[in-house]
């Protein structure tokens, strides 16, 4: 048997490449993105026992070639690019470093509210093409705006905490995250995502994606927002229909959208919002810094190490312990 740890992404930073080192495992790092045939034959030949799973999707095909595979672990909180049900019909356990990049990426919404807000880009760009656009410009203060964060796990609440101090009022809805946290917060929560819509100039979307979450803002969503309402997405860019976003952004309908995740990644070259000038886009790096990324890879690679030793793993970090059978369950 092989002491292989498979990481689906170019790199780690050191001190979580040397988690999985100094506990006598082997890290094969995979090209950004590779799926298909590429992927299958890395497994193949690495026969890993562990997944750091970072870039592109690990579907059925995987899975069924992947047989030695005891353990996943998430660079990071989104387990979009999992099949969850083929690793949990083989008892895998998909464990994620939820939180460690919390700081990170909220600091990443509110640089994209800004930049939206303010007009950051196309007033650089029409700078930089020699126009002076001051008069008749007429800019927005965020101050005394309302926030609604759709979800409210430890991204979206350090989001809250920022949003406060610049002295926006912050709402949430989420319906499993418990009143106390939100007590313990400081933010109202909205027991219907559409009233938190219509009440909100901007919506920052902190959830996961799931079947019922695919593109939770759609036409008739956008439809309800305000005409001044920013939309920042700094979680799955499945979570919007992303025709009905330009479609409302063409219309007036809303002011503005501050993307760092698409529905397909990469997005394509010809992306239709890339000529849009309300809508401020980064390739899905909110979470992408040293002090994350060294926070995120050293709990991901510590959760395969201690799952191998058969160390306890809480529950909370185990996305599909539910479906276990009670063996690997009593192990974490």
């Amino acid at each position: 048997m092989t002491k292989n740890i498979l990481i689906t992404g170019p790199a780690l930073v050191p001190a979580a490449e040397a988690v999985l080192t100094e506990a006598h495992y082997t890290p094969i790092y995979v090209p950004p993105y590779t799926e298909g045939a590429g992927l299958l034959d890395l497994v193949a030949k690495a026969r890993p026992l562990g997944v750091l799973v970072r870039m592109g999707r690990l579907d059925e095909a995987f899975f069924a070639a992947a047989t030695e595979v005891q353990v996943l672990s998430k660079h990071g909180a989104g387990v979009d690019n999992i099949d969850l049900e083929a690793a949990s019909a083989r008892n895998i356990p998909v464990l994620v470093a939820a939180g460690a990049n919390a700081v990170s990426v909220a600091e990443h919404a509110m640089a994209l509210l800004f930049a939206v807000a303010k007009k950051i880009v196309p007033l650089d760009q029409g700078m930089r093409a020699g126009r002076w656009e001051k008069p008749g410009f007429q800019g927005r203060e965020l101050a005394g705006s309302t926030m609604g964060l759709v979800a409210f796990g430890a991204i979206a609440r350090q989001t809250a905490r920022y949003a406060r101090a610049f002295g926006m009022d912050v709402v949430a809805y989420d319906p499993f995250c418990p009143a106390e946290v939100f007590a313990a917060e400081g933010v109202a929560r909205i027991e219907d995502l559409d009233d938190l819509l219509a009440q909100s100039d901007i919506i920052s979307l902190h959830s996961p994606l799931t079947p019922d979450t695919l593109q939770m803002i759609n036409a008739d969503r956008l439809a309800r927002m305000r005409r001044v309402a920013i939309i920042i997405n700094t979680a799955r860019g499945g979570l919007i229909d992303e025709d009905a976003l330009l479609a409302a952004l063409v219309a007036g309908q809303i002011a503005g959208a501050g993307l760092d995740t698409f529905a397909h990644e990469p997005a394509a070259a010809n992306h239709p919002f890339w000529a849009e000038m309300r809508v401020v886009v980064t390739p899905h790096i909110g979470g992408v810094t040293a002090a994350a990324n060294a926070r995120v890879g050293i709990e991901a690679a510590q959760g395969i190490v201690d799952f191998l030793a058969g160390r306890d793993i809480p529950h909370s970090r185990i996305v599909n312990h539910r479906r276990l059978a009670p063996a690997t369950q009593a192990a974490s």
